[in-house]
Order: structure tokens, then sequence, then C-alpha cells
């Protein structure tokens, strides 16, 4: 009982929870607790724990201090982040923290295995799961977030044994992928990262050091766009007779009026008005359907 004494702090001791078995100590600090102890600790709470009505105060006071002594659990699991900011390793605490709870909740004693053994890993598993869900800047399906991972280890490994970039064919060999798949997971890395079009370009790449990143976006080209539905129409406007063509062409490129048109053909404005709209009905047709031209 050494470890509860030194956990309770000067003074009478005190107990929180008393069941049919052995009375709960009180802890002043929990979060004070050495890892060693804590082991100890954790052994007779999960105990109690086991034996405790859910929701009652009894057992949320046992489930709270369980958490309490084995948040060094949580700031063990999160050094092996320690490259990260400052505000990230908040986050990467409270995560982990998340993990250690559901460890706590899962945790049976009858599983013969050391309670830290067993948490860890959740912990791990939860800090992980909040990178995977938040670092990438466009969102992909997890199997190619968990790809491009492997594409990297494959890449480094075969890169390392042949002394230069492996191939497509190679890296789907040594992953057991096809083909698609490495250039599916080699498309969905371009995911991970994101640059801002302010983002300042360096002379090392091609840049004066006072342009952006969006100066060099190209935009959509609306002439490009006219020369492909040219193309589609080209054929259509072949396939008209030649009174529908002149009419068409003194419309549309003399840009004479129906009265101008019905004039020169010998016909009524009206009449010029339905052939107009008749002629532009089939190339309409034409262009959204081919098989209707």
């Amino acid at each position: 009982m050494a470890a509860v004494t030194a956990a309770m702090g000067t003074g009478t001791a005190r107990h929180a929870v008393t069941t049919e078995g052995e009375a709960l100590p009180f802890i002043n600090e929990p979060l004070k607790v050495s890892p060693k102890d804590a082991r100890t600790l954790s052994r007779q709470f999960f105990d109690r724990l086991a034996v405790l009505e859910e929701g009652t105060h009894d057992y949320q006071y046992a489930r709270n201090t369980l958490i309490e002594m084995n948040l060094s659990l949580v700031r063990y699991a999160a050094a092996r982040f320690r490259s990260r900011n400052q505000d990230e390793m908040e986050d990467i605490v409270q995560v982990g923290t998340i993990g250690l709870i559901k460890a706590i909740d899962r945790f049976e004693l009858t599983r013969e295995v050391e309670f830290t053994s067993f948490a860890v890993p959740y912990i791990v598993g939860e800090i992980k799961r909040f990178f995977r869900d938040t670092s990438w800047a466009v969102h992909v399906p997890r199997r190619l977030q968990e790809a491009r991972i492997e594409l990297a280890k494959a890449t480094e490994e075969l890169r390392t044994r042949l002394g230069r970039t492996p191939t497509t064919r190679e890296l789907s060999e040594l992953m057991s992928l096809s083909e698609e798949e490495v250039i599916e997971a080699r498309k969905a890395s371009n995911g991970y990262n994101s640059s801002s079009l302010d983002a300042a370009l360096t002379a090392d790449n091609g840049a004066d050091g006072e342009s952006v990143l969006a100066d060099f976006i190209g935009e959509d080209d609306p002439a490009l766009e006219l020369v492909e539905d040219f193309n589609s129409l080209a054929p259509l406007i072949a396939g008209l007779d030649e009174r529908q063509r002149r009419i068409i062409h003194m419309r549309f490129v003399e840009e004479r009026t129906q009265a101008q048109i019905g004039e020169e053909l010998g016909i009524s404005q009206m009449h010029v008005s339905r052939l107009i709209t008749r002629i532009l009905k089939r190339l309409r047709s034409g262009l959204l359907d081919p098989s209707v031209a």
C-alpha cells in the first residue's frame, strides 16, 4: 500500500468509494501520481470499477481518477510528435486523451496484460486517426491515404536498392498493386499539401522574386470553346442546302435584318423568321445530339 499512501498526500487517509470489497482511497491530486504508482493504483481502481454501477457518483470518481492518473501515457505518446507546433501539440494531447478514455472503458483485468500496454496503442491510434482526418489539404478516401504511405516506403526502398527512381511497374510489383492503383495513389499524394495562390515564388522556381503562384496559373480561354464549337458546327452547316446556307450567311455574317433578307429572296419577313428558326433548331439539335444531324 506504499503507492496508495504516497498518492493520498498528507493528512488523514480518506476513502471515497465503499463497495463490498476494499474501499478505494481518495487521491488528492491524481495528476501528480507518478507513472510507477499509477500502475499499482490502476489495478485497484479497475478492480472496483468492474463492480460499480455505471453512472453512479462512485463509478464516476473511479473512472475520472483513472483518467487523470494515466495522463502521463498520453504525454508519452504525444512526445513522438514533438516536431509539431505548440497549437498542434495541444490538439494531439486532447485527441490522445480520447484514446486513453476509450482504453479505460474497454480494459478488463482478466486480459492479464498491463494497462499501459493496452492503452498506448489506443492513444497512438487516435492521434494517427486525427492526422489522417485533418492533415490532408484535400479529403481523399482512407485507402488512398494508406496507399500514399505504402507508396512512399516502396519508393524509398527501391530507390536505395536500384540507385534510381523506380518505375510504376516496379512499384506495383513490390506493393502487390496494379499499375493503375499505383498511379492513383501517386495522384492522391498531391492532395496532402496545398500552397496559397499568394505564395511568393523564389528564383529557384524561375520567378523574379516578386511573382506569386497565381501569376503562373492559366485561365479558361473562351476562344478555345469557340474553336470546338466551330469544328462541331462546320459539318452541320455543310449539310444544309444552298438556300439555307445563304440565309444563315446573310443573317449572321453580313448581319442583315430579316426584312432585308426577305427582300433579297423575294419572300416575306415572317417567312424568313420561320426559316431561320427552323434552321437554328436543326443546328442546335445536331450539336446536342450528333445522331439527329
